[in-house]
């Protein structure tokens, strides 16, 4: 892997805060990704199914973990199964994970090869009462995958076995980070602040969106990221207002703002920065403005982030929030705002804030974890309020990633330039 070996102990103590959370005399089993094709023999980047990820630190395709912490043979207790190599592997696809490599990567003493699978997957089944399965219960990609093809042949092979549902426990575990994972999260942070600088230095009147992307993502590459943690936004002027834009195929002009929504991803772990610059290197009076109002914003909503609350709950306060400084930026009436109020089916901000204030962040960008959850210690959060006016052609969207502790929250991106003077300053050294 390009990112420096993890310490095992970040698995161990993942897979030892799941045994206690399953029923007694039960088998979990996790897989791998597939490897996705485009046409002929070609196939995309492979990543990482983040649970197996989790629990085992095994980053290559045709994997399995069977837990069965229950087992009457200890040494059948983990199970790891990793892809078998050969020499023709070896010449067209590189190295492999042997047995004691993957030992060693996961902390797991028990490793077979995966065509071993079933034989020794059957024999824990026949002992066992309880077969938890996986499966990623917010895609909506219709692609049957590795999960979906275990699923129905363990369900059909074991069909009075009792089978229950993994994500609500993995999804629960995952909330909390442990210090291992936060520490990888801020080298991801660390390599986005350099993106983010880089970007800086090369933002100017006339340049195209790509043309910045290709300066970040040199940036990302040269500090042995493999992946943008999201295909990055670039969005000059008007293109701020597409909440989700990625085509970054525009030419930044004098005048606009330039909205950059970047992160990079580190051993499977990533980063989510907004932030939005002037093309000129000097905001104008009126981006100023808008400007402060969601820099007020982004300062209360951080302290919302804090153990006890809860995302629906900040959601509904930051509306009331951005309600006021709407009003004051002369976008919305105070009628406007009474016909459709915050908690209405269309409330009148929507025009200009559509989407939420916060979400999970860890090993998938928008993280596992329900919105009704109360914040505890550990878990990681992004904050991102933004105000998006389409008849101005601006977007300004400001984003940084909070952990929540003991004794209140730390932003781990406060190094990381935001306010008005650090950007200009920056800009025009």
């Amino acid at each position: 892997m390009r990112y420096e070996k993890i310490n095992p102990a970040l698995f161990t103590t993942n897979r030892a805060r799941l045994l206690p959370i399953l029923k007694p005399n039960a088998l979990a089993v996790f897989t791998s990704n597939d490897p996705m094709p485009t046409n002929a023999d070609g196939t995309m980047g492979f990543r990482q199914n983040n649970d197996l990820f989790y629990l085992s630190g095994i980053d290559q395709e045709e994997t399995f973990l069977v837990l069965a912490p229950d087992f009457a043979d200890e040494r059948f207790r983990e199970i790891l199964f990793v892809k078998e190599t050969n020499e023709h592997i070896a010449v067209w696809e590189g190295n492999k994970l042997s047995k004691e490599e993957a030992k060693n990567v996961s902390g797991i003493e028990k490793v077979y090869w995966s065509h071993q699978f079933e034989h020794i997957f059957s024999m824990l089944a026949f002992e066992s009462e309880h077969i938890y399965l996986n499966e990623n219960e917010h895609r909506t990609s219709k692609i049957a995958n590795q999960e979906d093809r275990l699923i129905e042949k363990l369900k059909s092979k074991f069909p009075l076995h009792a089978f229950l549902r993994l994500a609500p426990l993995m999804h629960k575990l995952r909330l909390v980070k442990q210090e291992i994972e936060i520490e990888l999260i801020k080298k991801a942070i660390n390599i986005t602040d350099k993106m983010f600088h880089r970007a800086l230095k090369s933002t100017k009147s006339g340049k195209w969106e790509f043309e910045i992307e290709a300066d970040i993502t040199h940036e990302l590459l040269l500090n042995r990221s493999r992946f943008h943690a999201y295909q990055p936004i670039i969005a000059s002027g008007k293109n701020a207002c597409v909440l989700h834009y990625i085509e970054n195929n525009a030419k930044c002009q004098d005048g606009d703002l330039l909205l950059l929504d970047i992160g990079a991803e580190y051993s499977n772990y990533n980063a989510d920065l907004s932030r939005t610059i002037p093309v000129s290197g000097r905001f104008s009076a009126r981006q100023k403005q808008l400007y402060q109002a969601v820099l007020r914003i982004f300062e209360a909503a951080k302290k919302q982030i804090v153990i006890g609350n809860r995302l629906d709950e900040n959601q509904i306060f930051i509306g009331q929030l951005m309600e006021k400084e709407l009003v004051d930026l002369s976008l919305l009436t105070i009628q406007e705002i009474q016909d459709k109020p915050f908690n209405s089916n269309s409330p009148a901000l929507k025009k200009y804030f559509p989407h939420g204030v916060s979400h999970f962040l860890g090993l998938d960008v928008h993280d596992v974890g329900s919105r009704y959850s109360r914040f505890e210690a550990g878990m990681l959060l992004t904050c991102e309020p933004g105000i998006y006016i389409k008849e101005e052609g601006l977007g300004i969207r400001l984003e940084n990633n909070i952990l929540i502790t003991e004794t209140g929250n730390i932003d781990l991106m406060q190094h990381i330039p935001i306010e008005i003077e650090e950007i200009e300053d920056l800009m025009n050294l």
